[in-house]
């Protein structure tokens, strides 16, 4: 039986010798697109601030945070590094044809003003600036006071 069963897949693979040739997918290149104005969000967390640039529609140009401007611990939480992250993003933007930008501010953080410092003084034109940090109205219950 087993001899068979052996004997029948060779002749199949026998009789279908000609292999099927996959088409082959190209990778599409990069096209790199020229986007005259854009919207900066800056995310600015205790521990991190985060700058991500965005053509109107949302698809992200460039990011930078303070993590990767090589900063590291308490000094990634520092104003500096906030403005170092923001220089960052804001030239990779500005490579690629960005021009102006409005900033959306998000989060507690000590990078927030110093970020839009940072956009501006690396050339981007600052149209407006939006807080849009989440504020409860009083919502769930806030956790027990820290006692130092």
């Amino acid at each position: 039986m087993a001899k068979q069963q052996q004997g029948k897949t060779a002749q199949t693979a026998a009789e279908g010798g000609e292999a099927q040739k996959k088409p082959k997918i190209r990778a599409r290149k990069k096209t790199a697109r020229t986007v005259p104005m854009g919207v900066a969000h800056v995310k600015a967390t205790f521990n991190n601030t985060i700058v991500t640039i965005t053509d109107p529609s949302g698809n992200v140009i460039s990011w930078s945070s303070a993590g990767k401007s090589n900063f590291s611990g308490s000094r990634k939480s520092s104003a500096f590094a906030a403005t170092v992250a923001a220089q960052n993003a804001a030239k990779e933007a500005m490579a690629s044809g960005m021009k102006e930008c409005e900033v959306n501010l998000n989060g507690p953080g000590a990078g927030r003003e110093s970020a839009v410092r940072g956009l501006q003084s690396s050339g981007l034109t600052i149209l407006s600036i939006r807080d849009t940090t989440p504020v409860p109205h009083n919502g769930c219950r806030a956790r027990k006071r820290r006692r130092v």
